[in-house]
Parts: C-alpha cells; sequence; structure tokens
C-alpha cells in the first residue's frame, strides 16, 4: 500500500456525478485518492463521465474492471437491490469497499459482507456520511458528557416530498424509488435512522406504521413532467426506537415532506434540549436548564457549536475520503459495516412490525 489510495467507481449516475457527489468533490483529496477508472454498464455514459472527469479508464462491468484497472478500493454507487451482490465480488477481489446505502437487503447478506472483510482484512465504510458531520459529532459529544442529562426521547425528519415530487422534477427517470426493494425507509429513512442511533446507541425494538399514500405519482416538472409511476413500496413509514431504560426516538422515512421549519433532529432530555440542522438557525443550537439557579435557556456561544461545514465542501465525496482515512492512517472507522448492518435490520423490523402490527426485538449492535 502506498500513500494514494487507487479507487474505482462502480456506477456512473447521480451520486457519483451531481455536484454534491463523489466525483466533483474527489478534488479536495488529491494526493490522498486517485480515482484511476470507472465502470457502468451504461457504458457510454461511464465513458463520458470518465472524459469529463479524467478518469484514465471506463469499464462495462464491475468484472472487467477489477480484472483491468489497477485497484485499492471500489466506491459501490449501484442501485439498492444490487449493492450487496457487487460488494460481495469487490471484497473477494481483495478491494477495500466504500458502499452506498443501504449495506444489503438481509442481515445475512450484511453479515457475509462482513466476514468475507474480515476474513481478508480489507475496510468497508458504508453511507450515509451524516455521522462525520460536526453537528452530529459535537452532539454525540454532547450527549455522551450528560450535557442533557438523561435523554428521554428523540424526533427525527428523514423524509422530502419524493424524487420527482418537487417543482424541478427529477433529472432522470424517478419511478425506481417507488418500487418494491427501493422506497422512502431505504433511501431517506436510513439517514435518520443512522444519525440517531450514532448519537443515542444501538436501539433495542422497533415498532412502525408503513403505508402507500396515493397508488400513482406525477413526477411535477423536469425532463420527466407528467410521467405517471405506480407505487408499490410503502412511501410513508413512520415508527418508534425504544433504546431502553425510557428513552425513544420517533423517526420518519416518507416522501410526504414538502416542507419543514422544525429541526432535522431535536433531542430532549431531563437537563437540555438539543437541535440540530433547524432551518434558518444555527447547524447546532443548546439549551440548559439552571444556566444560573433558576434559570433555564438557549445557550448563546460566542462560537457556533457547530458548523457543517464538512457536508458542503466534501460531499458525498467524504465518504471515500473516510476509507482513504481508515485505510492510509488507521484512522477508526465511525462508518462500519456493523452499525450499517444495526440500520438495516431497523429498517427491516420497521416493514416487519408495519406489516404484522406487532413491536420487533432487535438483536445487531455496533
Amino acid at each position: 500500500m502506498t500513500d494514494v489510495l487507487r479507487v474505482g467507481v462502480l456506477g456512473s449516475g447521480g451520486i457519483a456525478t451531481a455536484p454534491y457527489g463523489v466525483l466533483p468533490n474527489i478534488h479536495h483529496y488529491a494526493g490522498r485518492v486517485e480515482v484511476t477508472a470507472i465502470a457502468d454498464t451504461a457504458h457510454d455514459q461511464a465513458r463520458a463521465v470518465a472524459d469529463r472527469f479524467a478518469i484514465p479508464a471506463a469499464y462495462d462491468s464491475l468484472d472487467a474492471m477489477l480484472d483491468g484497472a489497477e485497484l485499492d478500493a471500489v466506491v459501490n454507487l449501484t442501485p439498492i437491490p444490487v449493492h450487496a451482490e457487487t460488494s460481495r465480488r469487490i471484497l473477494e477481489s481483495g478491494k477495500h469497499l466504500a458502499s452506498e446505502k443501504p449495506l444489503a437487503a438481509t442481515l445475512a447478506e450484511a453479515d457475509e459482507l462482513i466476514e468475507l472483510a474480515r476474513a481478508r482484512d480489507r475496510v468497508i465504510v458504508c453511507a450515509p456520511p451524516d455521522l462525520l458531520y460536526e453537528p452530529y459529532e459535537r452532539a454525540a459529544r454532547l450527549v455522551g458528557e450528560g450535557a442533557l442529562g438523561k435523554v428521554a426521547f428523540a424526533r427525527v425528519r428523514s423524509s422530502h416530498a419524493g424524487p420527482g415530487g418537487g417543482p424541478d422534477g427529477w433529472p432522470s427517470d424517478p419511478s425506481w424509488f417507488y418500487r418494491a426493494g427501493s422506497g422512502p425507509l431505504l433511501d431517506m429513512g436510513v439517514y435518520g435512522i443512522h444519525e440517531i442511533t450514532g448519537i443515542l446507541g444501538p436501539a433495542r425494538r422497533v415498532v412502525a406504521f408503513a403505508g402507500i399514500t396515493e397508488p400513482v405519482r406525477t413526477v411535477r416538472g423536469g425532463p420527466f413532467r407528467g410521467l405517471e409511476m405506480p407505487v408499490t413500496a410503502p412511501d410513508n413509514c413512520l415508527f418508534m426506537l425504544d433504546f431502553g431504560e425510557s428513552t425513544y426516538a420517533v423517526v420518519d422515512g416518507t416522501f410526504n415532506v414538502h416542507a419543514a421549519k422544525s429541526p432535522k433532529v431535536e433531542i430532549f432530555g431531563r437537563r437540555g434540549v438539543l437541535n440540530i440542522l433547524r432551518p434558518d438557525g444555527p447547524d447546532l443550537e443548546f439549551y440548559r436548564t439552571d444556566i444560573a439557579d433558576g434559570v433555564d435557556g438557549w445557550v448563546q456561544p460566542t462560537a457556533p457549536l457547530a458548523r457543517n461545514d464538512r457536508r458542503a465542501t466534501y460531499g458525498r465525496a467524504l465518504l471515500v475520503g473516510h476509507l482513504a482515512d481508515v485505510v492510509l492512517d488507521g484512522a477508526t472507522p465511525v462508518l462500519t459495516a456493523e452499525h450499517a448492518r444495526h440500520a438495516l435490520e431497523i429498517m427491516i423490523g420497521v416493514e416487519v412490525s408495519a406489516r404484522e402490527q406487532r413491536f420487533v426485538d432487535l438483536t445487531t449492535t455496533f
């Protein structure tokens, strides 16, 4: 291993090329990360992306890239249903792995990937990267230090209006987001699950509601305006996590939030409150009881408690930079496969709970 991580990118769609995506932001890691190849079954698209970002080689399959390129790691940006299969081949080839979320579709698949990585002494990091953002890092420290006292409950917003649901539509056909095997739980709910479990720790059980709000969605704008999309995956999921000792979190994962003025995450403790990413407000704000004897109030620091600068600077390339830190420098992984497996178990539990109308116990940890 050199002091540069040579990576191949699997997938040339939005997460690879959007302004917030991997390739437009990977230049921040120049000298540490080198993109040596890209692969996509849409080979003409991969070739065009390679030309745009000065990537030396473009391939029409993962296997061709693994056989033909000099790689230390692969960034897996494939659609959700094929994450496990492609990640397995990446690890079997002896490469480190940075995977989009979710890690897999079943716990058995997630276990297999974790065991493969362990057997080959390879590293897996898995999106979403939110726990690397400064507000979540600081919030986790404050909660861990007891600044809020005992945490009673949290509210987590993990939703938007759905691909194609905004006035600008969607740059590509968004139909697959609404099909079985995808949906807002896997696409959006996973963010809130990672965020709150990263702060409060592993959950112990889950109870959920889920359903389809409208059987057909229509793209509102953009190149696919007017496209009618059958909805076969629940597009409206709300659930509660039980962390034990009377600590709970309410999380949404839905394609029904057009706008919100509340914080993305609110954590309520016996001695204080944390707000994370309040629109038009600080990225992190803190309410304390007994700031002085009998006086409660919002803390007004001389400098912000945290600014969400890494997201704006690095976009999705932050996931790749984190892999480089772990592989090249031996940094402690934050976005671990074990955490991703726990989030997957929660999402599976949401589906089971909503379908069978019962609590579901969780067995994994991280």
